[in-house]
């Protein structure tokens, strides 16, 4: 999909797409066509995405993933290839297919800012416009803000636990190629510094990092050679890998060769706890006393937490990342909340909810968001509503606008969102960044 913000780069194919209009569902467009026949398709109506809860476990959500749904929905077009598979398949008729040959979003979306907090029960987005131009958008925007939600929230844990140690995202292989792209921005978002992604780096800006597997050490007649070869080619500063046998041996070696100067090596297997220890205490005695200590090895919070009092400088982190520790999905929803009486322009909006059993509860009406702050600034409630909003709340409300009359209007650079994220973790309470099972660390309000 082609990008209108300014920092980022069109990669062409395969990781560009000429449309996002079939990233959707099937009923989507029968849903469009029975409404283009009621007349209810162009009812304006408001369309919400929130969670009715967090993953088990989790004090609080990230939004992520707001400035790619920015870029799918202008990129929401059904041209001719598009129209000629509908009509082959037999997906709708003719006037439906006629209808959205001219498709453009023409509505409005608001949303938490990317990079936010959210909570159960959090409208971190809402679309509004006509039924049919809202309706045809929610698989696609699920898709991103699930995804990259998930992969946020797993960033912002792990770097809670790394506290000023920096994080290097190196998920690729673990996940689908495209996928691994929007990972390594989300990772970004929550709180990782570098990529070994190229395509993310690219595409989005973000430090990429990298130097050698083992496999460069195996192809060497010795660990001898591939270490001076690696020291030739990238410096003194450059990172060894020093567990490919014998990581005492790897360590005094890679110091005799590059010297002092030996940026850091990287230990990829064994008990990281005992092994960072040994390194440490060998490398300061060989003289290498600034000789940064990274480890690797499937990596999660909780591991990079239990290694806290261990001498280690830097952490990548792969597969646990690019799954969402767990967690691949934030459970969110897109429900239409809200819809007018009529297809008549001045019609009166009027709530809407589904009445259901087993927890699925919606709230009916468009909603204003809130963060109740206490004395000290910290965070204690989320106030959620559909009346005036309070005065003393005024200043708290959530919501900025993204897309006013169809035009994107709030994009901003990937950074300006990582430090949004920091700033917001830092007015939760302190419990938030408890890795132990807990409940939402604030509630939510519904007024």
């Amino acid at each position: 999909m082609n990008s209108g913000n300014s920092g980022e780069r069109d990669l062409g194919l395969p990781v560009d797409v000429p449309s996002t209009a079939l990233f959707t569902d099937h009923y989507e467009l029968t849903m469009l066509q029975g409404t283009l026949k009621s007349g209810a398709a162009h009812r304006r109506s408001v369309f919400e995405v929130f969670t009715r809860r967090l993953p088990e476990g989790r004090r609080y959500g990230v939004v992520a993933g707001t400035g790619r749904v920015l870029d799918a929905v202008e990129n929401f077009r059904f041209d001719s290839g598009v129209l000629d598979f509908l009509r082959e398949r037999g997906v709708v008729d003719e006037p439906t297919l006629q209808w959205l040959a001219s498709y453009r979003f023409s509505g409005d979306i608001w949303g938490y800012p990317e990079g936010e907090v959210y909570f159960p029960g959090s409208p971190v987005l809402r679309v509004e416009g006509s039924f049919a131009e809202c309706v045809l958008l929610e698989t696609v925007v699920l898709s991103i803000l699930n995804h990259d939600s998930a992969i946020a929230a797993a960033a912002s844990r792990m770097a809670s636990a790394a506290g000023d140690r920096p994080l290097i995202e190196m998920g690729a292989r673990r996940t689908h190629e495209l996928a691994a792209v929007a990972a390594s921005r989300a990772a970004y978002v929550g709180g990782f510094t570098t990529t070994s992604n190229l395509a993310a780096g690219f595409r989005y800006g973000i430090p990429t990092v990298g130097t050698s597997a083992h496999a460069f050490t195996l192809v060497h007649d010795s660990e001898r050679d591939a270490f001076q070869a690696q020291v030739d080619v990238l410096g003194r500063g450059t990172t060894l890998l020093v567990d490919t046998y014998d990581v005492g041996d790897a360590v005094r070696m890679a110091v005799e060769i590059a010297g002092p100067e030996l940026g850091a090596v990287r230990i990829d297997s064994g008990d990281l706890l005992l092994v960072a220890h040994r390194v440490r205490k060998e490398l300061d005695e060989l003289g290498a006393t600034h000789t940064k200590i990274v480890v690797t090895s499937d990596l999660d919070e909780y591991a990079i937490a239990s290694l806290a009092a261990a001498p280690v400088d830097a952490y990548g982190v792969g597969t646990q990342l690019v799954t969402g520790s767990g967690h691949p999905t934030c459970s969110m929803v897109y429900k239409l909340v809200a819809r007018a009486r009529s297809a008549d322009p001045g019609a009166p909006l009027e709530p809407v909810a589904k009445k259901s059993l087993g927890g699925k509860y919606s709230v009916g009406g468009r909603k204003w968001a809130a963060r109740r702050l206490d004395e000290h600034g910290v965070a204690e409630a989320e106030v959620v509503g559909t009346g005036p909003v309070p005065a003393d709340l005024a200043d708290r409300q959530l919501h900025v606008e993204l897309v006013r009359g169809g035009e994107v209007v709030a994009r901003e650079p990937l950074d300006t969102v990582r430090e949004r994220h920091a700033a917001a973790r830092e007015r939760l309470p302190l419990s938030a960044t408890q890795l132990s099972r807990g409940e939402a660390v604030i509630p939510t309000e519904f007024v």
